[in-house]
């Protein structure tokens, strides 16, 4: 036969263990919340560059400055995560306003009638042997021309921002070749080959 004073121990044992219980499935929660989120990219912090050689001389260099995109990310299942951008070809500069007019014009991104460069990612896998290295598989669309590319993107740091948020930054470097995609102007003075350095910073939502 139990006591008052059993009972109130064996109440109290209980009443701790579902308490505990409760505390370590929302810790779970919180962790698998971290873990697999949708992230937006800050654009103030972030920046699309290319490079293009110069008749065969110098590297010209240029940016978009206005592009929009979101990241999951699944760092418990990286196979879950998925990436998509969207780049409007007319904020194109390159610091020399004649040529950037140009490369709006038919000659080259053709501005008016592609108003945007697009990439979303088909698979996202860890590169094997390669610590926060992703391999990116994915479709970029130019002059209505879509190709499928694999890169890869460095996880180049995590963190909290200001209200707690969580922050993660990325960088990828890669280069495509402009005639795939039908831009053969000028191919006697501007290089096929064209770098991208894609560096994002990306706050979860």
């Amino acid at each position: 036969m139990k006591t008052d004073s059993g009972r109130k121990l064996q109440t109290s044992y209980i009443g701790g263990l579902v308490l505990a219980l409760l505390i370590i499935g929302f810790t779970g929660s919180v962790q698998l919340a971290d873990a697999a989120g949708a992230f937006e990219i800050d654009t103030a912090h972030s920046m699309i560059l290319f490079r293009a050689k110069h008749k065969g001389i110098s590297y010209n260099y240029g940016r978009f400055n206005e592009f929009t995109g979101k990241i999951t990310m699944d760092e418990t299942d990286i196979s879950k995560s998925a990436v998509e951008f969207e780049i409007k070809t007319a904020s194109v500069d390159t610091a020399n306003n004649k040529r950037d007019q140009h490369l709006r014009s038919p000659d080259f991104f053709s501005a008016k009638q592609f108003p945007v460069i697009t990439f979303k990612s088909t698979t996202v896998n860890m590169k094997e042997g390669k610590e926060d290295m992703l391999e990116v598989t994915g479709d970029i669309e130019l002059l209505g021309v879509k190709k499928s590319i694999t890169v890869d993107v460095a996880i180049t740091g995590r963190g909290k921002g200001q209200r707690g948020e969580s922050m993660i930054g990325f960088e990828s470097i890669f280069t495509i070749k402009r005639s795939e995609f039908g831009m053969t102007y000028g191919a006697g003075s501007v290089s096929d080959d064209v770098r991208l350095i894609v560096t994002i910073e990306a706050i979860q939502k």
